[in-house]
């Protein structure tokens, strides 16, 4: 094993949202900081998948195994790159609705608090916006909670057709509204563009790629990380730093932590709690299929969102979810890698080709809060990653499907040429989709039943950080990614305070 010659002030594991907004951020410090990622840099794409070779390869991925509650492997859909998922994200950025911070009642059982409010990450919600150049028009929505300013940035213009839905919608008394949108120079924003580049402009910031991180070392106490073991090549390495953080999403951070344990953590670095991989959440996540008559692009942003029935309706008064559209079906990559859709909607129209059914639909993406279970978590059997996970809220979420059908049946009266009323098909999306994890790693005021402190630090290790989705200790409605980008740049200013 080699020891690194070099001793750093922060080490930073994994560049997706939150390592790669924090490498940004720390950057100017002028501090020694090193970036980690078991990823590579890569060539930048289209946004536009016209290749539909992407519906077959599975192509983003992880080529590993991780194993199901019945103990059967799958393939994750997570991807290893500078930038990490936000290199495949929509780039939707949407902040979580002021009541989503305090306890909320649902059908299924309760949200608890977070220990910080909304007025807490408001300022940064504000920085995060700037900084990944958000295009979105306030007022719309009467969820919104208050901004402090305007974007900077226009709203993106609607699809044709999808533009003809909004005016139904706002016509039948809805609140249809523009998308928070992330984009820049080279189409959606991400965290190797707008984090890993600009920080590595800096001579104290040094990148190591395909670095995949196996273990960490603590000093003999356990109070603080000494080493980050890691894996480049055939060759083991030691990097040696006064502050770890870890960003490498809610699964593996919490678990590279447990396969760290050692004589003074048994149960995993940081688990006093047993806590540790607990209370893992992924949203309940279906897209909805609507066909169109005459052909629309198969190549268009999502825009339109809806939140009329986030905190439920008059027959059933607890909260049900988020609409949006999904984009046009060869730019939205979640959405081309979730094949059941296209096998329903071939049974359904068998003279159609792959591209034809792309330029004949609308696709609408539900999203439903689910809610945090000790159950649910990560944990190793064996050398073996277990992802035990059962969903919950299933009712409210359904009722979110079938009340959006209903509310797309009655815009459809109002346009009889334009769409095909003859049926929705829905796709569920199964376990190996794992977009919008969170919550291995809660944080929180009471070490017994909290992995982190209210700064994300470990109550245990005092030189340990965790700044990606596994803090959340509950899961709103929304896409989680603006406020893991808002809460890596709070931690961030924590951490220049104690660096200084």
């Amino acid at each position: 094993m080699i020891i690194d010659d070099q001793y750093y002030d922060v080490i930073i594991i994994g560049m997706g949202a939150g390592g790669g907004t924090l490498a940004q951020k720390l950057a100017t410090t002028g501090k020694k900081v090193l970036l980690l990622d078991r990823g590579e840099l890569v060539y930048r794409e289209s946004s536009e998948l016209v290749d539909t070779e992407v519906f077959k390869k599975e192509k983003f991925h992880a080529p590993e195994s991780w194993y199901d509650n019945t103990g059967e492997p799958f393939n994750p859909q997570t991807y290893y790159a500078i930038g990490g998922n936000t290199k495949l994200w929509n780039g939707v950025l949407q902040r979580m609705r002021e009541q989503d911070f305090g306890q909320v009642a649902h059908q299924s059982g309760v949200s608890p608090a977070w220990p910080l409010t909304y007025k807490d990450f408001e300022p940064y919600y504000t920085e995060a916006e700037k900084l990944y150049q958000v295009h979105g028009k306030a007022g719309e929505d009467p969820t919104e909670p208050p901004h402090s300013a305007t974007y900077d940035f226009p709203e993106v213009a609607h699809e044709p057709m999808v533009q003809q839905v909004y005016e139904a919608l706002s016509k039948q008394g809805f609140h249809p509204a523009h998308l928070p949108l992330g984009l820049g120079d080279y189409g959606r924003t991400d965290a190797e563009d707008t984090g890993v580049t600009p920080a590595l402009k800096h001579e104290n910031v040094t990148l190591k790629t395909g670095a995949q991180v196996v273990a960490l070392h603590t000093n003999p106490s356990g109070s603080e990380i000494k080493a980050v073991e890691a894996k480049i090549g055939d060759q083991s390495y030691l990097f040696l730093s006064h502050i770890v953080v870890l960003a490498c999403g809610a699964v593996n951070s919490a678990a590279l932590l447990l396969r760290s344990a050692n004589e003074k953590h048994p149960n995993g670095i940081a688990n006093g709690s047993g806590q540790l991989g607990r209370n893992l959440m992924k949203q309940l996540l279906s897209v909805v299929v609507q066909l169109t008559t005459p052909a629309i692009s198969g190549s268009f942003s999502r825009t339109l969102g809806l939140n009329d029935f986030y905190w439920g309706d008059k027959d059933f008064p607890y909260p049900m979810g988020h609409v949006q559209n999904s984009g046009g079906i060869f730019q939205d990559v979640i959405f081309a890698e979730a094949p059941p859709i296209f096998s329903a909607l071939s049974r359904l129209m068998p003279n159609f080709g792959l591209r034809q059914l792309a330029t004949h639909s609308i696709g609408w993406w539900l999203q439903t809060e689910d809610l945090p279970h000790a159950d649910n978590r990560i944990h190793y059997v064996g050398d073996k990653l277990r992802f035990d996970y059962t969903p919950n809220n299933v009712e409210a979420h359904d009722r979110l499907v079938y009340r959006w059908i209903d509310v797309l049946k009655s815009v459809e009266q109002t346009q009889p040429n334009v769409f095909n009323r003859s049926t929705y098909p829905r796709s569920d999306m199964p376990v190996q989709i794992v977009a919008h994890q969170c919550g291995t790693c809660r944080f929180g005021e009471d070490p017994t039943t909290s992995v982190l402190d209210l700064n994300c630090r470990s109550h245990e290790v005092h030189n340990l950080y965790v700044v990606d989705s596994s803090f959340f200790p509950s899961h709103a409605s929304v896409s989680p990614g603006l406020t893991v980008i808002a809460n890596a740049l709070r931690v961030g200013d924590r951490l220049i305070e104690y660096l200084k």
